[in-house]
């Protein structure tokens, strides 16, 4: 596969990752079809196992999130300056340690944002209590097994 080419896997991927915070977007799909879409050029057997793999993964997940309460998004006051802060602070967590640090940088991210916002320290956990009962625990599952794909995919892509 030609760098142009794997660059713009690469941004469909990153668009499915972002596509995840924000409500209405098919994020977990873009990834998958960033990954159906290395596999389809590749055509090596590294390239079919992860697509397998990211495939089984996330309908595990899509099972999962059915299984999580409904997202109550406008009830808890969650924000798209919410949802960047949370993206932002998974993401930095994956890379610092990576795959176990997206969820304590995703609910750190929360935090920060609520802190900013509200200024006490009761107050901002309180309310990041609120928005991972209400809507933090599907998005972070969902989050963390995109993170996972695009691990997975970024070692596949440099070990071959």
């Amino acid at each position: 596969m030609d760098l142009p080419q794997l660059l713009l896997v690469g941004l469909v991927l990153l668009l499915g990752v972002l596509g995840v915070l924000v409500p209405g977007v098919p994020g977990t799909w873009l990834v998958w079809a960033g990954v159906l879409w290395w596999a389809l050029h590749m055509r090596s057997s590294l390239a079919w196992a992860l697509l397998v793999a990211t495939t089984a993964l996330l309908l595990v997940v899509q099972v999962v999130k059915w299984q999580l309460p409904p997202r109550r998004l406008r009830a808890v006051g969650v924000t798209p300056r919410m949802a960047v802060f949370a993206g932002a602070g998974a993401l930095l967590g994956f890379v610092l340690l990576p795959v176990v640090g997206a969820i304590p940088g995703f609910v750190g991210g929360i935090y920060l944002c609520e802190r900013l916002r509200l200024g006490t320290r009761g107050e901002a956990w309180t309310s990041v209590r609120a928005v991972m009962r209400a809507v933090g625990t599907s998005v972070l599952v969902e989050l963390f097994a995109c993170l996972l794909v695009v691990a997975a995919w970024l070692g596949a892509v440099l070990a071959s």
